[in-house]
């Protein structure tokens, strides 16, 4: 046991949170721990690392468990570059070290057995803790998290917030915690990142529990759920799609035991109220004392709605909805995407994925024609009446109700259309008054989700729609897209959403390619990951060391008379096998840093080391051969 919750209870301003939540957690366990916005996540996390008391019940912690936990501010402390704020989370090993140099220094004068001792202790507990291997695994982790070397000496004071929280997950990731506590961590991460860590974290050999709204990483990062639902906890064997099953089958057998129960219970009543006052008065009230001391089976609750997201009959398009040919797009001074290839067919779902910054958004602003393509052709099909959802909501006025808000779109409706409609959801009662300005993020999506479907529109462009929902209202949104007649565009990070929608996928690569595929995000994940398996690529950032020098060559002139032309000729075969040998090299170095980076290698601090040796011989090797060159090539003149 590593810690546990028993009994717990906890309430704000009057409000249930917690109502006798009890779950244990043991060694080498990865949990998701889910449930809807509200259910209490967040405040059994606070619970575990102490900064809540429960009302009643206890938490109780093995004996020096070390917590790790993603702080929302996270400090660095005295750390002034990436590097070294990665490094900061090898403080005892650093504190290990400089003793081991310190005693270093006494040993030169003092060899008695009690230094000596000392020094092999240090010695062992700092193999022990991976000394010889730490910054090697703080690098691999760096450039999985995406921070590549050129970053490396930035000043942390000057990073982006995301940029902050992903060096503070770098952090967690090295700090060796007995259990890490992971809220929300693929907030800040782009594609490459989240399936970076999906990778470590099925390799890490410690207890994590993830509370997170991405199915996709829930699914491949756990093997155990707990499900926060009206206070309570309920523990699942397995990831998050066994989960469900789980759940389901559990809700059924639940159902069924109810119903028997409630069955038996009328039969009960009956047969007392037929007999109390007659001939077998006894029986009925030993039935009814049997019925008083009955433990009730609970009501099955149907779940809380995550909304009626039904999308309205649209009007039908032409067969031929988007044509892309050859399209580039972006701005004068930056191209984000060239030669985009494409076309879309009435009822074809668009998903289109990338990093930040690689041109998703600008996509759908060129789409839309808010921005002017650079290069190409777009041909919009017929009868198309396109509907625009925003990231950023920015459609919503803030002054207004939410049903003033959506009369925007319905100006002849009457309220009760009006209210019927939105209670669909989930605005229910005087929530229909609220202004726009006092909503949730949530709520706000919602809204904007439901002026959307009211109009009508027979072509979605969606930018994040699941970005402010949560699990049950995503699950509500795919139930009504599966159901839409019309053709969806839509850019989202939430591969599990992405699975059950698109039927095509469109992928901004961090190289500058723009991949088209037939296919949902599973089948183009699995599809690119061979593809990448079998095919053969030049390592990036190979070059020649007669390509570096630009103009300079390599042949005899005036300068060289005073070598022999045997010298010459010896110094001319030395650099062409200097400027064979260098490529391979680098080549093999880039591979080495590839190497590091991934996730089996990063979690094997054996293999860990071992590829991190080779690589400071490699690189060691470069720069004498760089030297060995400039040398030659200065003798020649």
């Amino acid at each position: 046991m590593l810690f546990r919750l028993s009994n717990v209870w906890k309430s704000y301003g009057g409000t249930e949170i917690l109502k006798g939540v009890s779950f244990q957690v043991n060694p080498n366990e990865k949990v998701g721990l889910v449930g809807r916005n509200g259910a209490g996540k967040t405040t059994v996390f606070r619970m575990i690392t102490g900064q809540e008391a429960p009302d009643e019940g206890d938490v109780i912690k093995m004996n020096g468990l070390k917590l790790g936990l993603l702080d929302q501010h996270v400090d660095f402390g005295n750390a002034e570059t990436v590097h070294t704020a990665a490094l900061s989370a090898f403080k005892e090993i650093h504190d290990m070290e400089a003793e081991m140099r310190a005693l270093e220094k006494v040993m030169e004068t003092d060899h008695s057995e009690a230094v000596l001792h000392k020094y092999a202790d240090l010695q062992t507990a700092f193999e022990h803790a991976d000394g010889f291997s730490y910054a090697a695994r703080a690098e691999s982790v760096l450039l999985g998290m995406g921070f590549p070397r050129e970053m490396w000496e930035h000043d942390v004071r000057k990073l982006s917030g995301g940029q902050k929280n992903r060096l503070g997950m770098v952090r967690l990731l090295l700090s060796s915690a007995d259990v890490m506590l992971l809220d929300e961590p693929t907030n800040h991460l782009d594609v490459d990142a989240v399936e970076w860590l999906e990778e470590f974290l099925k390799e890490y050999d410690r207890t994590y529990v993830v509370i997170s709204h991405d199915r996709y990483f829930l699914d491949r990062t756990t093997n155990r759920v707990i499900e926060m639902d009206r206070g309570q906890a309920v523990t699942y064997k397995g990831n998050y799609s066994t989960y469900l099953e789980e759940r389901e089958l559990r809700r059924e057998q639940q159902l069924r035991e109810y119903e028997n129960q409630q069955a038996m219970i009328a039969k009960t009543e009956d047969f007392i109220r037929r007999n109390l006052e007659g001939q077998k008065t006894k029986q009925a009230k030993s039935r009814r004392t049997l019925l008083a001391r009955m433990e009730r089976i609970e009501a099955v609750h149907s779940e809380k709605s995550g909304g009626n997201f039904g999308l309205r009959q649209v009007e039908r398009t032409g067969n031929n909805v988007l044509t892309a040919e050859d399209l580039t797009i972006g701005y004068e001074t930056r191209v984000l995407g060239h030669k985009i290839n494409f076309s879309l067919h009435r009822g074809d779902a668009l998903g289109v994925i990338g990093g930040n910054g690689t041109g998703k958004t600008t996509l759908l602003k060129t789409l839309l024609g808010n921005i002017r393509e650079l290069e190409g052709k777009l041909h919009w099909g017929t009868k198309t009446n396109i509907g625009y959802y925003s990231q950023n909501l920015e459609g919503l006025e803030p002054r207004n109700e939410v049903i003033q808000e959506l009369r925007r779109v319905a100006p002849m409706a009457d309220n009760n259309t009006l209210r019927g409609f939105l209670a669909k959801f989930l605005f229910m009662g005087e929530d229909v008054f609220k202004p726009v300005s006092a909503l949730s993020g949530g709520e706000k999506g919602r809204l904007a989700l439901a002026k959307l479907i009211y109009s009508q529109k027979n072509v979605l462009v969606l930018d994040e729609p699941t970005n402010h929902l949560d699990i049950p209202a995503r699950e509500a949104l795919e139930s009504a897209l599966e159901e839409y007649d019309g053709t969806i565009i839509v850019v989202s990070h939430d591969r599990f959403f992405l699975d059950k929608i698109a039927t095509q996928m469109l992928s901004f690569e961090s190289d500058g390619r723009v991949l088209d595929f037939a296919g949902n995000y599973t089948e183009f994940h699995d599809w690119k990951a061979a593809a990448q398996a079998t095919g053969v690529s030049s390592p990036s950032g190979v070059s020649s060391p007669q390509a570096s020098k630009g103009s300079e060559t390599h042949h005899p002139s005036l300068t060289t008379d005073h070598l022999s032309k045997n010298q010459r000729n010896q110094l001319e075969k030395r650099i062409k096998q200097i400027e064979s040998e260098i490529p391979t090299l680098e080549a093999k170095a880039a591979d080495l840093t590839k190497q590091m980076s991934d996730p089996k290698v990063a979690s094997d601090y054996a293999r860990l080391a071992e590829v991190t040796n080779k690589l400071t011989e490699t690189e060691s090797r470069i720069k004498s051969l760089y030297e060995e060159w400039e040398s030659a090539a200065s003798e020649l003149g």
